[in-house]
């Protein structure tokens, strides 16, 4: 058994209802807090209503702010500049993935009161993080990024010069994640597609990935699991979706917990540069690509690594997905990549090409996909391999 190291985790409160523990969570660090949410969907929503009058009976004051779409740097560094000096006692955040990296980025420096572009992975002077941080509390109202659990905000600026980079430290991670499924009750379907195939691709990427360890290996396997019985239910809103539902819950907090500790793969390092050049959800770059960045990997394997563990790897979640743990491993990989691009289609998750991205986009799509999310994939690929992957979508 080769060492492994784990970062640090929140505190989970995971269960229906569970929303009702956040006034004593958040009281325990102070009477003021920050609260970013999203544009519309919590707040209009009886949660929203529910929370403020239990907030009011613990004596606690808050701010509202709203983040809409994917969070930029300069958003960060406004909120900075406006709630640095307001004497913030904790951030908490209630909403999806880009509304928790803003607000764990946003809890970051609050204190420090410097520009998260000094710490940008990949652009600016990329200096150290020094804290200290401000308590931060996330809660999911969506099962996709898992980002109440990891130690990274993404930040995404877009345009021709556009990025999509982490500021990434473990004193980012939030101190509490509440994950009440009951908060997920409102998703539309196209939502539920996308982050569903986020978490799913985050767990398959972490399972098969060069850091994988025994410990992320078990929860990896669990969440998949979890996805593999949640996700279609959910999204065709049939008898057992309120379950479904808790089961990505489940599965969207696991896959947060691995990619923390090991990494993620190819859909992830194309998600960068497709994500900051282009309007494209983060959720629907992966699932859009995850069966032929699956299938191109497996490629790659098996001409220049035959001996990868990925290659068991792929085969056992193949074989969850079919329900056949009696098949053999070529059989195996063929129904992963088979039950892939069906889903593709079944979640009715849009081409690239969709979003404008064409043929003569490639080169410098490739050019920027070698961030950290593509060195531990379980085998480097060339350019032309991650051409591939891209065309198959476009």
């Amino acid at each position: 058994m080769q060492p492994f190291s784990i970062g640090r985790l929140p505190r989970i409160e995971f269960g229906p209802g569970r929303l009702v523990a956040l006034p004593d969570i958040a009281r325990a660090f102070g009477h003021r807090l920050l609260i970013v949410t999203g544009g519309q969907s919590f707040v209009s929503s009886p949660s929203w209503e529910a929370l403020q009058h239990a907030l009011q009976a613990g004596d606690l004051e808050w701010e509202l702010l709203r983040i809409t779409g994917e969070p930029a740097p300069e958003a960060v560094d406004e909120a900075v500049r406006i709630w640095g000096p307001a004497g913030i006692d904790a951030v908490i955040g209630i909403g999806g993935g880009s509304v928790l990296d803003a607000a764990k980025a946003i809890a970051g420096l609050l204190k420090p009161g410097n520009s998260v572009m000094q710490h940008l992975e990949g652009v600016g002077p990329e200096r150290p993080y020094r804290g200290p941080a401000t308590p931060f509390v996330a809660v999911p109202t969506t099962a996709g990024t898992g980002s109440e659990a990891t130690r990274n905000a993404v930040l995404t600026r877009q345009g021709a010069d556009g990025f999509k980079k982490s500021f990434r430290d473990d004193r980012l991670v939030a101190t509490h994640a509440i994950v009440d499924p009951d908060l997920l009750a409102g998703c539309p379907p196209e939502l539920i597609a996308a982050n569903g195939m986020d978490a799913f691709t985050q767990l398959l990427e972490a399972y098969v990935s060069l850091r994988a360890n025994p410990l992320t290996d078990a929860l990896a396997e669990s969440g998949l699991r979890a996805a593999i019985e949640g996700l279609l239910p959910w999204y065709e809103a049939g008898p057992e979706a309120a379950e479904a539902r808790a089961r990505m819950a489940y599965a969207a907090l696991l896959s947060g917990i691995c990619l923390a500790q090991t990494g993620l793969g190819s859909v992830h390092g194309l998600a960068q540069p497709l994500g900051s050049l282009f309007p494209i959800p983060h959720g629907v770059v992966c699932g859009t690509l995850l069966a032929a960045a699956t299938a191109v990997n497996l490629t790659a394997l098996q001409a220049r690594a035959p001996v990868s563990p990925a290659l068991a790897r792929y085969a056992d979640v193949g074989r969850w997905l079919v329900g056949r743990p009696g098949l053999d491993a070529p059989a195996a990989r063929a129904a992963l990549l088979e039950t892939l691009s069906e889903w593709t289609v079944r979640l009715r998750l849009p081409r690239l090409a969709h979003f404008g991205v064409g043929e003569p986009d490639l080169p410098r799509i490739v050019a920027n996909a070698r961030g950290a999310s593509m060195k531990t994939n379980p085998v480097e690929l060339d350019d032309t391999e991650i051409a591939t992957i891209v065309r198959e979508r476009l």
